[in-house]
């Protein structure tokens, strides 16, 4: 929310960290407009389902990516990678690694960092009008994923997105092609920001979320999870689910803790002396925190 594909100070940092640390890699940013204003205001104002759709077809025509990928989403962008590994079979995805991505959806619509920033303040004043009216609901992408914990049965009802892709259905009802495309993944990474402020409830970047007197729910008491109705369970009992987190405040990653990851889930797994100052926690495996 707020970046562009190819800004050297914020997604260009990512692609070059990734090029150093893997030698020779093939590295494709998505890109949802055709200019970087453009690209930056699909992240706020759009059609996630169209967006998937055209980047589908896109990435399927990426001969480098034939033989099978890894990868990476910040912040609501690891949503759309997933909604896309789930719709997209042309794609053989192999590990997908997401930061403070809301899974579970949004109670609150995030804030903007400045406010002399139009887009995000627009699209929190089109938000505040009704984010299941149909314009919005349609053309304002942070509504797509918003669930009020309070009226569930507005959410199912009208929400155009965030219901199909987490398989919460009234009927209870399974989409069997979403949850073998998950469960076929090799790893699946889900890290949260230790002092996350923006992502409400901050539980969701783990697929949890919070009951309608805000009690936290976490991923293992849902029944997404106890039903396994999108393979994260099939996932986690094979130890291909990883909870990392990572201390600071949402998408504070610094280069040594993303070049960690980087070499820790895409490369040799090995983190070398040079990276011994990254800060990162995998839940349940505590040698395998750097500083």
């Amino acid at each position: 929310m707020g970046d562009t594909c190819c800004d050297n100070s914020t997604m260009g940092t990512v692609v070059s960290a990734i090029q150093d640390e893997l030698a020779g890699v093939y590295v494709h940013s998505v890109r949802l407009g055709p200019t970087p204003s453009a690209d930056r205001n699909a992240g706020f104002l759009g059609n996630l389902n169209s967006q998937i759709d055209g980047v589908c077809e896109e990435l399927s025509g990426v001969e480098e990516l034939s033989n099978g990928v890894n990868m990476m989403g910040f912040s609501q962008g690891g949503l759309f990678l997933r909604a896309l590994i789930q719709r997209c079979p042309a794609l053989r995805v192999k590990t997908l690694v997401t930061l403070g991505s809301p899974h579970g959806g949004i109670s609150k619509i995030p804030e903007c960092a400045s406010e002399s920033d139009f887009m995000c303040n627009w699209m929190r004043r089109l938000a505040s009008r009704g984010v299941y009216s149909w314009y919005i609901r349609d053309h304002v992408i942070q509504a797509q994923y918003f669930k009020d914990p309070e009226r569930l049965d507005l959410y199912l009802e009208h929400n155009i997105f965030l219901p199909d892709i987490n398989s919460d259905h009234r009927d209870g009802k399974v989409n069997e092609d979403y949850r073998a495309r998950i469960a076929a993944l090799d790893r699946m990474v889900l890290v949260k920001f230790g002092e996350d402020t923006l992502i409400s409830p901050v539980s969701s970047t783990w697929f949890g979320f919070v009951d309608a007197d805000g009690n936290d729910v976490p991923l293992k008491n849902t029944t997404l999870y106890t039903e396994d109705r999108l393979g994260l369970r099939a996932l986690d009992e094979q130890g291909r689910l990883e909870f990392v987190t990572i201390p600071g405040k949402h998408m504070n990653v610094d280069d040594a803790t993303l070049r960690a990851m980087v070499a820790r889930y895409f490369g040799s797994g090995r983190v070398s002396d040079t990276r011994r100052k990254a800060a990162m926690r995998v839940q349940g495996e505590e040698e395998h925190m750097y500083f």
